[in-house]
């Protein structure tokens, strides 16, 4: 039997938008710094939906995937009503984790934050034990998205 290698020449990247609400920002209208993980999560959303890996994925094959690990770099501020155009880079790991970068822009093109989230495989149908192996549907997801060579 063949053994799959990881490709490293493939980046899977997805980008989108949001627009900073009122409710995200403090009396003097930047936004505060916690939402920036907000905004990560709607990058891994929309990643997820263009890509075929959504949330909605993951539990219809009995997993959850909880974030172990986040971390963010500021740059610069976002206010109230900028538009912000956030690019999600999916980062292969030979783990049973998945592992997303992050890239946010301002409406000039200016980069105000980076940052990181590791999440792993928790069986739902069980008692949510983390997986040690990577789960047969993501494994098919790397293959489908060019992960994965035969």
């Amino acid at each position: 039997m063949k053994r799959k290698t990881p490709s490293k020449s493939k980046l899977i990247e997805h980008t989108s938008q949001v627009r900073v609400r009122f409710v995200e920002t403090d009396p003097l209208g930047i936004v505060w710094h916690g939402n920036y993980i907000q905004y990560f999560e709607d990058g891994r959303e929309s990643f997820g939906r263009e890509h075929g890996i959504s949330y909605l994925d993951q539990k219809e094959h009995g997993y959850a995937t909880p974030i172990v690990k986040s971390s963010t770099d500021h740059k610069l501020p976002l206010r109230y009503g900028d538009i912000a155009t956030i690019k999600t880079i999916y980062v292969d790991s030979p783990a049973a984790k998945m592992v997303f970068r992050y890239e946010i822009y301002n409406q000039n093109n200016q980069l105000v934050c980076t940052g990181e989230t590791v999440q792993v495989f928790v069986d739902k149908i069980g008692e949510g034990d983390l997986s040690l192996t990577i789960p047969e549907f993501f494994m098919e997801w790397k293959k489908n998205v060019g992960l994965l060579n035969d």
